[in-house]
């Protein structure tokens, strides 16, 4: 399989899977994993200053990207090892435009990992002051840090949150493009140059200022009288380093504008494009505030006439099981096992379709809360949202196409419609390889009204007669008038 699997669209549904995974876990496990991708960013800060540090004549820009492509460790920690890192967890504001969870859930969620990552910078402040390193290179790497941190300081809080806007945006793009891929070394790469890029121009990352500005103030207090004596200047130089200006000029604003650049800028932005966007495009269905999604159903081949002219309305069936979005996960687990089915639709009080639950969603709740029990979780915070359906006058034909195969990948052209690769596999086998992340179950809509539900297992029935020309001795699946 190529490194480079997913559409933007498919990316997009990514993101959801992410921006849930960071609401999901035990307040305790927030915090530990927020620790952790605190020291990783702060030990890629220390890459930074080392590399960085007595570079005497070198190019400035090209110094600066040396040292970008050496802090790019620490996110690249934080994304393979595991970390709840607060510049990215603000991408879980898609899980709130999805209305899988609060606001105030949301918030309250952004505060401990903004804790965490605070603790974990202050943990590697402490081990890097006793280890001494700013006596490195005879005092320079000690002055480098003082150097960076003043400078951080003079930015002005407009500027520092124009700059946290910057940041923000790129480190949470590089996050997004991880979701393009399950290839761990892609996902590696594609996060090296948009973190060198914020780093080296200067833009600014609130949880690494958690740690170079708190270790700046720790060498300015606490270093001895040799280190400035071996860095040559005299300690009055960085007076105007402190606690307050730091946290008023630069921490606050920078955090804003982090929240800003990441949350909006990139993820809820992503969010209202690719939950909007034409099926024309990408063959995936569009997202309609106003109701349910219809999945558009375009046709590429001309099957038989008796079998072109079924609908799906011919074939659905009455719903065994419509869920409230506000019940809760054990009583909506077991209607669907009474039932024998494995999925439902959710409808809210007025009784209009929200969205779709199935087995796989909870099967995914539980992974993601290390298989612990869920005894608070509503329906609406695990159900498929936007609803995908489909529209009962369409041709049975259609839908089983779209369930079965993915025609781009059969047939791949570009938008001019050119051919953009050789067909040397038969075709038979390209088909099978062709498998669209579809479900298997979809309500069924006639005039914007839900009047029932279709599954692979209605088409497969439906479509019997062209396996051996004739219908099964049992009856065809039942017509709902």
């Amino acid at each position: 399989m190529a490194p480079l699997s997913r559409s933007p669209f498919e990316m997009m549904e990514q993101a959801e899977h992410y921006a849930l995974s960071k609401v999901v876990k035990p307040a305790a496990t927030t915090a530990a994993l927020a620790m952790m991708a605190g020291l990783f960013i702060a030990l890629g800060y220390l890459f930074f200053i080392t590399v960085t540090t007595g570079a005497g004549d070198s190019a400035w820009g090209s110094l600066r990207l040396l040292g970008g492509v050496a802090f790019s460790i620490g996110l690249i920690m934080v994304v393979i090892c595991g970390g709840e890192l607060f510049t990215s967890t603000v991408l879980s504001a898609i899980a709130v435009a999805n209305r899988q969870i609060g606001l105030a859930k949301m918030v309250r969620i952004w505060g401990w990992v903004y804790l965490g990552n605070l603790i974990g910078s202050l943990l590697m402040v402490v081990l890097a002051v006793a280890a001494r390193l700013y006596l490195l290179d005879n005092g320079q790497w000690g002055l480098n840090v003082l150097t960076i941190a003043q400078h951080k300081l003079h930015h002005g809080p407009a500027a520092a949150f124009a700059l946290g806007v910057l940041c923000n945006i790129l480190v949470c793009l590089a996050i997004w493009m991880t979701f393009s891929t399950d290839h761990l070394l892609t996902k590696v790469l594609l996060m090296v140059l948009p973190v060198a890029l914020f780093v080296s121009s200067g833009f600014e990352h609130c949880v690494a200022n958690m740690f170079v500005v708190p270790l700046a103030l720790a060498i300015y207090h606490w270093a001895p009288a040799d280190f400035w004596l071996q860095s040559g200047v005299d300690a009055a130089r960085f007076a105007d380093l402190g606690l307050t200006s730091f946290v008023t000029a630069n921490l606050i604003p920078v955090t804003l504008g982090n929240i800003v650049g990441g949350a909006l800028l990139v993820g809820l932005n992503y969010w209202a494009i690719f939950r909007r966007i034409t099926p024309t495009h990408y063959n995936c269905p569009p997202a309609d505030n106003s109701g349910p999604a219809l999945l558009s159903l375009p046709s590429f081949k001309e099957p038989g006439m008796s079998i072109k002219k079924l609908k799906i309305k011919d074939i659905m069936t009455l719903p065994g099981v419509v869920l409230k979005a506000d019940m809760a996960l054990a009583e909506a687990l077991d209607l669907m096992l009474a039932e024998g089915v494995g999925g439902a639709p959710v409808s809210d009080n007025g009784g209009g379709l929200v969205g779709y639950l199935s087995q796989h969603d909870l099967l995914v709740a539980l992974w993601c809360n290390d298989y612990r029990p869920l005894p608070e979780r509503r329906v609406a915070d695990l159900m498929h949202h936007p609803l995908l359906t489909v529209n009962g006058e369409e041709s049975v034909i259609h839908l089983a196409e779209q369930m079965a195969i993915n025609v781009e990948a059969v047939f791949p052209v570009s938008d001019q419609g050119l051919a953009t690769g050789l067909a040397l596999k038969p075709l038979q086998e390209r088909a099978r390889a062709a498998c669209p992340n579809r479900p298997h179950h979809y309500p069924v809509m006639i005039q914007g009204q839900f009047k029932g539900m279709v599954s692979r297992q209605e088409l497969v029935a439906a479509l019997r007669s062209l396996i051996s020309g004739s219908q099964p001795a049992s009856e065809a699946p039942r017509k709902i008038a």
